[in-house]
């Protein structure tokens, strides 16, 4: 993660907001008193999801077992019914 102070955050923002949201690398702005992290709105959307799929009983396990399973074992994707 990067490590940028506040007041160069500011003077280059486009720039930072640009490549954070390009590389998936967040960035640390550090403050006088305080600091925060910048992400991408894609990497903020994963961490939700992922903190909901967590959420909720038994589904880590589910998506850790199905990780397992052999691809010749899957149905294809052209048999499933939705």
């Amino acid at each position: 993660m990067s490590t940028i102070n506040i007041t160069n955050a500011r003077k280059d923002l486009y720039n930072l907001v640009e490549s954070v949201s390009l590389y998936h690398e967040p960035a640390l702005i550090v403050g006088k008193k305080t600091s925060a992290v910048l992400i991408s709105e894609e990497d903020w959307r994963a961490i939700q999801e992922t903190l909901y799929l967590d959420s909720i009983p038994g589904m880590t396990k589910s998506i850790l077992d199905g990780a397992q399973e052999p691809i010749d074992d899957c149905t294809p994707e052209e048999k499933v019914i939705w």
